[in-house]
């Protein structure tokens, strides 16, 4: 089943005030930061939607606080594909489904990057498959979208401040709007 932009706004409505696993913001100051570093920064529509929608798994598939405590890896990238598929295009879509290859890519590109990881983050990080070997990164970098992925992971990583004040949902909603595919449906 395909959500609606309204739809997404009414699961950030209903679970957004949930905690960030392991982090001191809630899901939605999670979203609305990652999308607000992409913008100020002059990213594209696309991929500031994606940085809004990246960690949207979560919200339709609860495992409870901390799943990756547990050794639960919640595969949260790919979740929320189906529902969005029938809104957006690829462009959007692989910074998504990318994102979470794109930390295993960062921690075998960036040494100093792997230090700079939440704890939360280095414990899903094994359950995610751990960091790329030479090959791994070199093929990951290679597909489509895993450059807009990289971004959009290193936004991931600074979208914990509890303090940072960003623009409101309905502000992205609006970004999104316009990545919207011909003939989907905006509310219906």
């Amino acid at each position: 089943m395909a959500l609606t932009l309204l739809d997404i706004e009414r699961l950030f409505e209903a679970r957004g005030g949930e905690q960030y696993s392991g982090e001191p913001v809630t899901q939605l100051q999670h979203a609305l930061q990652t999308a607000a570093l992409g913008e100020a920064v002059g990213a594209s529509d696309a991929l500031v939607t994606a940085a809004l929608l990246h960690d949207l798994g979560h919200l339709l598939h609860d495992l409870g606080d901390t799943p990756s405590m547990r050794g639960v890896d919640d595969a949260h990238q790919y979740r929320a594909l189906p529902f969005l598929r029938g809104l957006f295009d690829d462009e959007v879509l692989d910074a998504v489904k990318l994102h979470v290859d794109a930390k295993r890519y960062l921690c075998a590109t960036r040494p100093a990057y792997h230090a700079s990881l939440s704890d939360d983050s280095k414990r899903s990080l094994l359950l995610q498959g751990g960091i790329f070997s030479y090959a791994q990164a070199e093929s990951f970098i290679a597909q489509p979208g895993a450059e807009g992925a990289v971004s959009l992971r290193q936004w991931d990583d600074l979208a914990k401040d509890a303090d940072k004040v960003t623009p409101p949902l309905t502000h992205f909603m609006q970004r999104a709007q316009r990545c919207l595919k011909s003939g989907s449906a905006v509310d219906a």
